[in-house]
């Protein structure tokens, strides 16, 4: 046993323990991360890059397809082979030799093993090899640890190895039929992908699909889906799975019906990585999520949470479960912990210099499937409910030269929901291909909390998408303005 001591330890080597040690670090306090997998986490290896790369081939075949010239062009079908070597060199080939160098070249220190809380701002850490290092740390310990898939008690479904995201984005074949469990984005963005790789695609949603999306993105997405093969079965649960003598999966259906498949994808949530993780010692739920305040402290009622040591930053904190938001935290976390080391002020004011307030109400979301689905703030049935007085303004993306010259036919809608007391933008959903790059401009809309009357003078290029901005303007009508002047 050995015992080493730093400034600030995080728990978890992902791309939000990564931002954590490189403010804390570069804020000159001695930090080391533990991390008992691969260093870049579940984004760089089995979710956000590879998960878009096996989409990437496919988007881009239809988009090619949807332009006269380039579709006489496209005469064969995706090389799945070569989506699968584009996909294994995304993600190193699931090597993190690169990513520890950048530790190295931060000034960071890795320590490989699982990390236990043992005590007040101690974590021991058993290596692979049964090696035990306690670390101690003079300043914060940081839960970087992120979240894994939930497998449901469903009869017979852990007899039939069901994947899980992880397998999904990872896999070296693709099964000739695939059944989808689940209608969130991990299951649409996977049922595409893998009808474009050539799989014959089953998804069963209880619900509409991309539930807590404003309704029109799961319609659009759901007949997307539907037009390119993969059947969408909304309403049913899976009551028993079993696999056949000849290795066919059968999954039974509450309304009576059956679906056939080889592989099953189970994607119906997400639960926190906290197993085993030492909770328990400083008073806290073992398997739980870590509830965070705004600075990503680590509440509770325990004697051992004072003395503002103990952080949750990214999808241990249930706050947002995406990566850019758990990066985001990771920064506010980070330069709150360098401050509180060095007594200096905190700003823990709303959009302070040491809190995530957007956590809370501008968070920006892509679903890649194709359309594409962006969002970012409220919904209009979530400013309904937080009681504000809203106005929607919806738009045909198809309307738009900048549609016209990317796609014949182009089918997409824009909505933002309006805060007619402040005449502020509260949220905004775009649906259609190649509106990803729609969302900053909403985003920072919203956070700015920029005047409708100041976003006339905010004017779009000809012909773009973005010109749905100028759009939804004139929808709503110049602030300031009666009707008779307009």
């Amino acid at each position: 046993m050995s015992s080493q001591s730093y400034d600030v330890i995080v728990i978890g080597g992902g791309a939000v323990g990564e931002n954590v040690a490189d403010r804390t670090a570069q804020g000159g306090l001695r930090t080391v991360v533990v991390e008992n997998d691969l260093v870049g986490g579940e984004c760089s290896y089995w979710a956000c890059m590879p998960s878009k790369a096996l989409l990437r081939s496919g988007a881009a075949l239809a988009a090619a397809r949807r332009v006269p010239g380039a579709a006489e062009a496209v005469t064969g079908t995706i090389d799945v082979r070569a989506a699968l070597n584009q996909r294994d060199s995304i993600t190193s080939h699931w090597k993190d030799d690169g990513q520890a160098k950048w530790l190295e070249s931060a000034g960071i220190a890795l320590v490989r093993g699982h990390a236990r809380l043992t005590a007040v701002r101690e974590v021991t850490v058993t290596g692979d090899d049964g090696t035990v290092t306690v670390l101690t740390a003079t300043h914060a310990v940081v839960v970087s640890t992120g979240s894994a898939a939930v497998l449901p008690d469903i009869d017979g479904l852990k007899d039939v190895e069901p994947w899980t995201s992880r397998d999904a984005t990872s896999a070296k074949q693709i099964p000739p039929r695939l059944a989808v469990i689940g209608g969130g984005v991990v299951a649409a963005e996977m049922a595409a992908a893998y009808a474009s790789l050539g799989s014959s695609v089953t998804v069963i949603a209880r619900s509409a699909l991309l539930g807590g999306q404003e309704p029109f993105a799961g319609e659009l997405v759901t007949a997307a889906l539907r037009e390119n093969g993969v059947t969408v079965l909304v309403g049913p649960s899976t009551t028993k799975a079993h696999r056949d003598t000849d290795g066919t999966v059968i999954l039974s259906l509450d309304d009576g019906t059956t679906v056939a498949s080889d592989t099953v994808l189970v994607a119906i949530g997400r639960l926190p990585r906290t197993h085993d993780l030492g909770l328990d010692t400083v008073g806290l739920d073992a398997d739980d999520w870590l509830a965070v305040d705004d600075t990503l402290l680590v509440q509770g009622d325990s004697p051992a949470l004072a003395g503002d040591w103990l952080y949750a930053t990214g999808d241990v904190n249930h706050r947002a479960l995406l990566t850019h938001q758990g990066k985001y935290q990771a920064r506010a976390a980070g330069d709150a912990i360098v401050a509180r080391a060095a007594g200096s002020p905190v700003d823990d004011a709303p959009w302070g210099a040491h809190v995530a307030t957007a956590d809370h109400a501008a968070v920006p979301q892509v679903t890649f499937t194709d359309p594409e689905v962006a969002s970012v703030g409220l919904t209009a049935a979530a400013a309904v409910k937080a009681g504000f007085r809203i106005r929607i303004l919806d738009y045909d993306l198809g309307n738009l030269g900048g549609a016209a010259v990317l796609a014949v036919g182009y089918v997409g809608k824009a909505r933002a929901v309006i805060d007619l007391d402040r005449e502020v933008i509260l949220g905004a959903t775009f649906v259609g291909q190649d509106v990803a790059e729609l969302l900053h401009s909403a985003t920072v809309a919203i956070v700015g909390e920029v005047p409708i009357n100041r976003l006339w003078h905010a004017v779009p290029s000809y012909p773009t998408l973005s010109e749905v901005w100028l759009r939804l303007l004139e929808a709503y009508g110049r602030p300031g303005f009666t009707d008779e002047a307009r």
